[in-house]
C-alpha cells in the first residue's frame, strides 16, 4: 500500500464527518427502543448486548491479567467467558462487574465519539473490536453471530453513503444505551423471585463480601447515568 492511499486511509479514519439532522438523531433513537422494548423484538436484538457483556468481561479479564480461554454465545441470548487466574482480589472483581456495565459505557463511548462528529471512527473502532472478539469464540452459534454482526459493520462502513453510515452509527449506539438498562432490571426481577443466584452481582458480592444488591444498584446507575449522559451528547443538549 502506497503512502498516499495510507495518507487517505488514515485521514478518512480521523476524519470529521457531518453531524445529521436532528430529526435523523430522534428518529434512530426511536428505532432503537423498538428493537429493545417489545418482547419478542426484544428476544432476537438481546443478542447484540450479549455480545457487548461478554466483550465486557473478556476485555477486563486481558486488562487485568488474566488468561481468556474463550468466549460463548448461545441462542437463548445467554453467554459465558471463561477466563484463569486468581479466583479473587481486584482482576476477578473487575472482571466480573464488567459484563453489565459494559454496554452502557460502549455506548456511552461511542455517543461521545459521535458527538465530536466522528462517525468513521466510530464504526471501524466497533469493526476492529468484533474481529478481535470473533477470534475468542468457542461454539458455532456465537461465530455466526459474530460473523453476521462484525460483517454488517464492515459493509456499512465500507459501502454504505454517509447519511447511512450516520443513520447506522447513531442507532447502534443508541442501542448500546438503551439495551444496556433493559437487562439490569430483568436481573433485578429474577432475585427478587428466586432466580439467578449464580448471577454476576451474586458473584461480585461473595467476592466483596458484600450484598449483591448493592452491585445490583451499582449496575442500574452505570445504566442509567451512561443513557442520560449519552443522551444528552446524541442529542446535542
Amino acid at each position: 500500500m502506497d503512502s498516499s492511499t495510507t495518507a487517505g486511509l488514515w485521514d478518512r479514519l480521523t476524519g470529521i464527518q457531518e453531524a445529521p439532522a436532528t430529526w435523523l438523531v430522534i428518529a434512530t433513537g426511536l428505532a432503537a427502543l423498538v428493537l429493545v422494548t417489545p418482547g419478542p423484538v426484544w428476544r432476537v436484538s438481546r443478542n447484540a448486548v450479549t455480545i457487548a457483556h461478554e466483550g465486557g468481561h473478556g476485555l477486563l479479564a486481558l486488562l487485568t491479567g488474566r488468561r481468556l480461554d474463550g468466549i460463548r454465545l448461545h441462542s437463548d441470548t445467554s453467554g459465558v467467558t471463561v477466563s484463569r487466574g486468581k479466583p479473587t482480589g481486584p482482576g476477578m472483581i473487575l472482571t466480573a462487574a464488567a459484563g453489565y456495565t459494559a454496554p452502557s459505557l460502549l455506548g456511552l463511548g461511542g455517543a461521545a465519539l459521535l458527538s465530536a462528529h466522528r462517525i468513521t471512527l466510530l464504526l471501524w473502532a466497533a469493526t476492529a473490536l468484533l474481529l478481535a472478539m470473533l477470534l475468542m469464540i468457542r461454539n458455532a452459534y456465537g461465530a455466526l453471530t459474530m460473523v453476521l454482526t462484525g460483517g454488517t459493520f464492515v459493509l456499512v462502513s465500507w459501502l454504505a453513503p454517509a447519511q447511512v453510515q450516520a443513520a447506522f452509527a447513531y442507532a447502534a449506539v443508541w442501542f448500546l444505551l438503551l439495551g444496556g438498562v433493559r437487562p439490569v432490571f430483568e436481573l433485578g426481577a429474577k432475585r427478587r423471585h428466586g432466580g439467578a443466584p449464580d448471577s454476576d452481582a451474586d458473584q461480585l458480592g461473595r467476592l466483596t463480601h458484600t450484598p449483591a444488591v448493592l452491585w445490583l444498584f451499582l449496575f442500574h446507575a452505570v445504566a442509567l447515568c451512561s443513557l442520560i449522559g449519552g443522551g444528552r451528547w446524541l442529542l446535542n443538549l
